[in-house]
């Protein structure tokens, strides 16, 4: 039969052992959020390019066009995060109402 000096030394183990684990966890879903990837739009959203402008952007809602003056990304060519190959391939370039490249 356990002694009471056994359950005084097993509890305090468990719960530093506990409260590591909680520790950790925190951690890493801190680190995780700021380390993750920011979205260029919100879930329901995608990017339109300006038009004529070489950093316009903007974000629509789902199943409605772009604005005027806006333009959409080619398939395959949006940027979905910031700094992704499509973010940093646009920055710079210039696109007509038909969505041509023309600069950059």
């Amino acid at each position: 039969m356990p002694t009471g000096r056994g359950l005084r030394t097993v509890t305090p183990v468990r719960a530093k052992t506990a409260t590591l684990a909680a520790a950790a966890l925190t951690a890493a879903l801190l680190l995780g959020g700021c380390l993750g990837r920011d979205a260029v739009c919100r879930d329901g959203e995608y990017p339109a390019k300006a038009v004529g402008n070489p950093t316009g952007r903007v974000c629509v809602r789902d199943g409605q066009d772009p604005p005027a003056g806006y333009v959409r990304y080619p398939d395959g060519k949006v940027p979905k995060h910031v700094d992704d190959e499509w973010d940093v391939y646009w920055r710079g370039k210039t696109v007509d109402e038909s969505g041509n490249i023309v600069s950059g």
